[in-house]
């Protein structure tokens, strides 16, 4: 698939501390990838210098083919950062309105109206910031990270502050936007939504990347369960292929088999063991 974000050897240096040490990573058209990694591990490093906020000190970063920083980097990128302020006297509509404004968006109320509706905010485009809930601001963050419709959005732990239903609706708007073929790099320590979500994940660990793939990849089979008469037995070494011997010999000596488990390793199994063993 087209590349949308391509770094190459990109490194980030402040004097001594290494934030970046060569990180090479592409996300295509339409990816949901997971940017994954314990504090300081050089993720909003990585961010910032995709969105053009501070520059890099060796290797490159691009996006959509342009200089990350540069004028058609910047049209073509949306950003939420985890911690963020909107004016509380500005409605939902407003401040969408306002973004518009900075990102010379010509999308008017069809694309206000549209966004609000996407995020699930639209019967609240009258609503102040200071009324919404911690939720509420989230939801309309991401909306504003959509304006100009971006070819690639960076969200750093959109689902921090949503309850369960918000965060179904944030992974019901990141599968749409794979339809629309808008390219998502999502930051976050909630390993299960990420589970949910991405099409792959990376993980960072000072300054470097050091385990990617899918979820299913990262995982590890972890053996077979299968419930019996008289009670539950575990096999830790089997496989999937193993499954009709078990059962069968188990049958053949007598047991009843009322259920059968494959048993594999989490995200988070494999983000613990990735992060230990750097």
């Amino acid at each position: 698939m087209p590349t949308v974000l391509s770094c190459d050897s990109l490194e980030k240096r402040y004097g001594a501390t290494v934030a970046l040490g060569g990180v090479d990573l592409e996300v295509g058209r339409g990816e949901l990838l997971g940017l994954l990694g314990p504090n300081g591990a050089g993720k909003s490093t990585l961010t910032k210098i995709a969105c053009g906020l501070v520059g890099a000190t060796g290797g490159r970063a691009e996006v959509q083919g342009a200089p990350a920083g540069s004028a058609p980097a910047r049209a073509a990128i949306g950003y939420l950062a985890e911690l963020f302020r909107f004016p509380d006297w500005l409605t939902a509509d407003e401040l969408i309105a306002l973004h518009q404004d900075l990102a010379g968006s010509d999308g008017g109320a069809v694309e206000r109206a549209e966004l609000l509706e996407l995020v699930g905010l639209e019967d609240a485009r009258a609503v102040k910031v200071g009324a919404m809930s911690k939720g509420m601001q989230q939801r309309l963050g991401i909306a504003q990270a959509l304006v100009g419709s971006p070819r690639l959005l960076m969200l750093d732990e959109p689902t921090s502050a949503l309850d369960p239903v918000g965060r179904r609706v944030v992974r019901d708007l990141l599968r749409e936007l794979r339809s629309r073929e808008v390219a998502v790099v999502l930051s976050s320590h909630l390993l299960s939504e990420v589970e949910l979500v991405c099409d792959r994940v990376a993980i960072l660990v000072g300054g470097r990347i050091v385990t990617r793939g899918t979820p299913a990849e990262l995982a590890r089979p972890r053996g077979v369960e299968v419930e019996t008469g008289d009670g539950v037995r575990s096999f830790p070494e089997a496989r999937r292929d193993d499954v009709p011997r078990i059962v069968a010999e188990l049958v053949s000596s007598g047991q009843q088999v009322y259920g059968v488990s494959l048993l594999a390793s989490t995200l988070e199994d494999a983000y613990l063991e990735a992060v230990g063993a750097a």
